[in-house]
């Protein structure tokens, strides 16, 4: 009967032996949800696309893009856990921390309106109409993206320099980026902003003109910028960084002239646009700038939301360094590098 058992307890031995032995079973990467508007002013959507620039998506992350139609509802999907990454702007940053009591961190850039000789917002009026000079804008209906977005705040600064203010010397309405030349061409709105791809229109180009640039208004402008939930980073700070890794190599895969080409070809796919519409603007100095090394500027952020304050948007200053944190993009940079 001893035999047995001692032959039991040896098997037994082996079996805790092995399992001991055997490799642990590794993590699920985390999912990582990035909300995005349009693209190619977002790279979300095709940030990954070309093979090797990820080392860490599927490994230590998960990545998804998520595409919503505004920056409020990026707010909601933020405040719900809906999305880990959002992608605010220099508007509805001060909203989200303010109204929705989120706390949120800045974490990385994502796109800068008129740096240096890049894309800037157009702000144009018909060429054959009656409008020569800002001043003439008074009494008129003026098209926005929507009501307090970063387009109308430039706007409505640059009409405040020249003695307009809302309400009262003009009217606005809210007009999709797609309906702008149409809007404008039949005369239902006097003035329009006008982003890419709009404006390498040629229809729009041929019949209409530029008073001002969002330039002209605001001087280089945050557009958008990467922002995540304080609970969230510190619950998963090493993962954000191997993101912010895999995002600064995307960023500087795009911007390199040798990849043009196959970097146009992706955005062709993306957008369902013939590459030849393309090829002449997007990823070079005619398209849309962003810090190659991820960094946001928090001088222009800080100037930008003064801007909302001057305007009345906001009803005391808000320091935005407080809820910056670039630790996690400057670590990552110096890995890329």
């Amino acid at each position: 009967m001893r035999l047995p058992l001692f032959a039991s307890a040896i098997a037994v031995s082996m079996l805790l032996g092995l399992t001991a032995g055997a490799p642990k079973a590794t993590a699920e990467p985390l999912k990582i949800r990035a909300a995005w508007i349009a693209t190619p002013a977002s790279l979300i959507p095709i940030l990954f696309q070309h093979p090797g620039v990820a080392k860490h998506n599927g490994v230590s992350y998960q990545f998804e893009a998520i595409h919503f139609n505004s920056s409020p509802t990026q707010i909601t999907a933020l405040a719900s856990g809906d999305i880990e990454i959002g992608t605010l702007n220099f508007t509805s940053f001060p909203f989200a921390l303010l109204n929705a009591k989120l706390d949120l961190r800045i974490i990385a850039d994502d796109t800068v309106d008129g740096h240096d000789d890049y894309a800037t917002v157009l702000y144009k009026v018909r060429a054959d109409g009656p409008i020569k000079k800002i001043e003439d804008l008074k009494g008129r209906t003026l098209g926005v993206i929507g009501i307090g977005a970063a387009t109308d705040i430039a706007m409505r600064t640059e009409l405040l320099k020249h003695g307009l203010r809302h309400p009262g010397d003009y009217n606005l309405i809210e007009v999709r980026p797609p309906n702008g030349k149409a809007m404008l061409l039949e005369q239902k709105v006097d003035l329009i902003g006008v982003g890419l791809p709009f404006a390498f229109d040629p229809e729009l180009i041929e019949k209409s003109r530029t008073l001002f640039t969002m330039k002209d208004a605001m001087g280089p402008s945050a557009l958008s910028f990467w922002v995540a939930r304080e609970d969230f980073i510190k619950a998963h700070r090493a993962v954000v960084v191997d993101l912010l890794e895999d995002m600064i190599r995307a960023y500087h895969w795009y911007a390199d002239p040798a990849n043009h080409k196959a970097a146009v070809d992706i955005l062709a796919q993306e957008t369902k646009q013939p590459p030849e519409r393309l090829d002449g603007w997007a990823f070079t100095k005619k398209g849309i700038y962003r810090n190659p090394d991820g960094v946001p500027d928090l001088a222009m952020i800080q100037h930008d939301v003064d801007a909302m304050t001057k305007l009345g948007f906001i009803k005391d200053k808000l320091e935005i360094k407080p809820y910056m944190d670039l630790s996690m993009v400057k670590e990552a940079g110096k890995r890329v590098k």
